[in-house]
């Protein structure tokens, strides 16, 4: 409601002009609820002579409370007084916390973007019928553009060395928002930001566009930041960290989650899935040791309190390990996965740190937020090496290839994962990569020193 605006001059909308409704009920046709919520609007500003400026349409934020779980509900939304209603849409809560009860199928998706390939991963994602979307970061690549739009690039400092700041064609956000529509407006999208969502503008703010426009469980989950969080859902606990915020063990994230993690119930959840952008185990060149400095700060904790699964994104391809901690093999890590393949303008990654010629050199792969750590190997088969000769011992299966996951939930130590690849969307019962996931509580305890 109210258009966005983009140009040299621009004048945001005043957002209490419309008010933010969902009507809601359990048969269609019949919404016996109403919730209010908030409505607002950001800007995203540059100071540079040519650069054009952009303030958003109004947006709107509801929060329901009350639902039930394992309940299909009908609603519309908008503003009533205006006669400015959505079509019905509808939406499933999840089941409550319990060690028998699931999410029926969570897809994961990383990376995203709006090109062809992104149609094709949506495509065959929503032929895969999830029941929530695990969204690890780099959404729409709006910094992909010049303000002015255009074409977009595929290398943005290549095609645009004279920029003066990283620009962002926000228009790409409601593109995306609508092109996503019909997907999460029925299925709950959770996410998690990467580095494309940073966006700086004047001031040094960051981060407008997403902070805006996703609202996530921060406050009920204990943190201060919208960057991360946790929930539930079902017998899974989800943990989203922010890889471009202080992550430090002196950070306030760092306290957020060793606290939240406290708190886990593993009789309750018995399921405990992490999620960042930026992997911290990664063979392939890009993005290779990137965010060591990430890794060697929360491995530890994530490790002692028996993590089961982590999700990332930022490489352009899917790999996925063995269980690891401090890259060695072991029964008790967290199976780590990147799913950074869901079909972005930057394309798909193919070079691998151990293929010949192609390892980086510690002065690559540079974050766009925190410290630089590389080294090289201490022990193991690369032991004194920046990289591998071969395809590492903690590298199970991995593939340069476009495509979403399902995580399915089969009980409280049983989870079914597959890759499906975008090629095999029309190809019955084909993927690309499948495992089950066994958790082993008796044997992998958490530490005894730490009660949760």
């Amino acid at each position: 409601m109210g258009e966005a605006q983009i140009g040299l001059n621009v004048t945001p909308h005043d957002p209490k002009t419309v008010a933010s409704e969902v009507w809601y009920g359990k048969e269609s046709g019949k919404y016996t609820m109403k919730q209010n919520g908030v409505s607002v609007v950001y800007s995203q500003l540059y100071p540079f002579e040519g650069l054009w400026n952009y303030t958003s349409g109004i947006i709107h934020h509801v929060k329901i409370d009350g639902l039930e779980p394992e309940t299909k509900y009908y609603y519309k939304c908008g503003d009533s007084s205006l006669a400015a209603m959505s079509d019905e849409l509808a939406f499933e809560t999840f089941p409550l916390p319990a060690p028998n009860k699931y999410p029926r199928r969570i897809a994961v998706v990383g990376d995203l973007g709006l090109t062809s390939n992104t149609t094709t991963t949506i495509d065959h994602l929503i032929m895969n019928d999830p029941s929530m979307i695990l969204m690890v970061g780099d959404l729409t690549y709006a910094n992909q553009y010049l303000t002015t739009g255009g074409k977009g690039a595929s290398c943005y400092s290549c095609q645009f060395p004279d920029a003066p700041i990283r620009e962002t064609f926000q228009p790409r956000w409601d593109g995306w928002g609508r092109f996503m529509e019909p997907l999460i407006s029925r299925v709950p999208m959770m996410v998690i930001e990467g580095n494309h969502e940073i966006e700086p503008q004047a001031a040094g703010l960051t981060f407008q566009s997403y902070l805006t426009r996703y609202s996530v469980p921060s406050k009920e989950s204990g943190s201060n930041s919208n960057l991360y969080y946790s929930f539930n859902a079902g017998g899974i606990h989800f943990i989203m960290l922010g890889a471009y915020v202080d992550y430090n063990q002196t950070s306030a994230q760092y306290s957020w989650l060793q606290h939240d993690l406290e708190k886990v119930d593993r009789g309750v959840t018995p399921w405990l899935v992490a999620a960042w952008h930026s992997p911290w185990y990664n063979s392939y060149s890009s993005h290779y040791q990137e965010f060591e400095c990430m890794r060697q700060e929360m491995e530890e904790i994530l490790y002692t309190y028996r993590v089961d699964i982590v999700f990332s994104g930022h490489v352009h391809a899917y790999e996925r390990m063995n269980r690891v901690y401090n890259y060695t093999l072991d029964p008790c890590g967290p199976v780590y996965i990147t799913v950074g393949d869901g079909g972005n303008i930057e394309k798909v990654d193919a070079d691998h740190a151990d293929d010949p010629g192609k390892c980086p050199s510690p002065g690559d792969n540079i974050p766009e937020f925190g410290g630089v750590c590389h080294m090289n190997f201490s022990s193991g088969p690369a032991k004194g090496k920046f990289c591998w000769d071969r395809q590492p011992e903690w590298s199970a299966y991995r593939e340069s290839s476009f495509g979403h996951g399902i995580l399915e939930m089969v009980n409280s130590t049983h989870a079914l994962w597959t890759w499906h690849r975008n090629q095999d969307i029309y190809r019955e019962n084909s993927h690309g990569d499948q495992i089950y996931i066994v958790r082993q509580p008796h044997t992998c305890s958490v530490d005894s020193k730490v009660i949760y």
